[in-house]
């Protein structure tokens, strides 16, 4: 098994105590029930447990404007009514409600997938875990899909300066539009992403013909499946084209978005997958032995979010855990069974094996059409004009790290956010 300081793990307790409202599917509570589990488990032994730093505004507008980090700084639920126009213009509203500390919520998940990428560009560890991260729809001038800032991007775009190409695979239930926009004029990022399409489905992007731009041409790879879709078909499609991406692209670093969302029963999916399936992705990307940054993402069914990410922990600590969950403080969640796994769907799988065929055809046909592991020279990137430097003795000196602050960020082995509750409310709105 691999050493202890070999794969790195970023957790903050305040993460999970936002509350985006009473009946919004977004509960980052569920951050706290997958930590719970992991603690559990005693799989933190395994690993080094780290706080993220908060992000600074300068770091977040690496990729987003300038004017969108500074109102998502400023404004607050109490606020909100005299800002009309610009909550329409930065998409802020219904599915991207503002909240109480909404905007620490998005320092310390982009802090922790950008420390993450830091950590592997340093060789600090080979595997780097977010389960906070992962919210690819969120644009550069503004809010979607529940994200407010795309920590995906910021991750890859630290990582673009030690490494020539970076591979970003997506296996949420909903299109990694965001990021996939973001690098669509490159060959430096190859987005994959294997997602629900049609049928007006969130984001409404992500056909197989949606290929990338300019230089960019070719290294946009969009997997549609239809409704209902089961381990089986999922794994050998995932498996076959992720292969030929990996032997075609030749990336230095993979990026594995692991959006919960494509489990059976989830409250906003429609796919069969079970937990076993959707981590058999994980295991497989794992073995490539790259580089590996994982993070979350989407998923809302919140009890079996926490499963499936304290399953594919493990399986990323060479882990295999038993099926009955050790008592925790949120042991109630997983009632009646207390089992860690769940079984896959039943709704009905419209993807019929020649449409699959026909898909996985299409891909292939697009990678032979890009040269094999595009050349870069690494001395032209980052643009200075993309990735600022970043002099922290800059900074405004009220929002300078002090003592206090660097000491929480190191993680004592008797402190486990024992005291986090459910902000929830009632166990029915689950």
């Amino acid at each position: 098994m691999r050493s202890k300081d070999r794969i790195s793990y970023f957790y903050d307790g305040d993460v999970g105590s936002v509350y985006f409202g009473p009946n919004h599917p977004m509960k980052p509570h569920r951050l706290c029930m997958t930590h719970h589990l992991v603690l559990s488990y005693k799989l933190h032994q395994k690993m080094e447990i780290y706080r993220p730093h908060k992000a600074y505004p300068v770091e977040l507008a690496q990729f987003h404007s300038a004017d969108y980090v500074d109102f998502l700084h400023r404004i607050t639920p109490d606020t909100q009514h005299m800002f009309s126009d610009e909550l329409v213009k930065y998409n802020l509203g219904e599915d991207c409600p503002v909240f109480e500390n909404l905007f620490e919520f998005c320092q310390i998940y982009a802090g922790g997938t950008i420390d993450a990428a830091c950590r592997l560009n340093n060789q600090l560890c080979d595997i780097a875990i977010n389960w906070a991260g992962g919210l690819h729809h969120a644009k550069k001038c503004e809010a979607s899909g529940f994200c407010y800032i795309n920590d995906l991007v910021l991750g890859i775009l630290e990582l673009l300066k030690h490494h020539a190409r970076v591979l970003y695979i997506d296996i949420d239930v909903h299109h990694g539009d965001g990021v996939e926009e973001a690098f669509y004029f490159t060959d430096r990022v190859m987005t994959v992403s294997f997602h629900k399409y049609g049928d007006m489905f969130f984001p409404g992007t992500g056909d197989v013909k949606e290929t990338g731009e300019r230089e960019g041409k070719y290294y946009a790879i969009n997997v549609p499946l239809k409704d209902g879709i089961d381990d089986t078909s999922f794994t050998r499609l995932f498996k076959s084209i992720i292969s030929k991406v990996v032997e075609t692209y030749v990336p230095g670093v993979i990026v594995l978005q692991c959006g919960a969302d494509s489990l059976a029963g989830d409250r906003l999916g429609c796919f069969n997958l079970s937990i076993d399936g959707h981590a058999e992705c994980v295991r497989f990307v794992k073995k490539f032995n790259l580089p590996l940054l994982v993070t979350g993402g989407g998923g809302y069914t919140k009890e079996n979010v926490a499963r499936c990410w304290a399953v594919e922990t493990g399986v990323l600590l060479d882990t295999e855990l038993p099926n009955e969950i050790p008592d925790n403080e949120y042991i109630k969640y997983f009632s009646p069974e207390y089992s860690l796994r769940i079984p896959s769907g039943h709704i009905e799988n419209l993807n019929s094996k020649s449409y699959l065929g026909t898909i996985k055809a299409q891909v292939f046909e697009n990678l032979q059409s890009i040269q094999h592991a595009p050349g870069v020279q690494m001395q032209e990137v980052p643009p200075d004009f993309y990735i600022p430097d970043f002099d922290e003795d800059e900074q405004n000196p009220d929002e300078r790290m002090d003592q206090h602050t660097q000491d929480k960020q190191i993680q004592r082995d008797d402190e486990y956010y024992e005291g986090d509750h459910d902000n929830d409310q009632n166990m029915e709105d689950v």
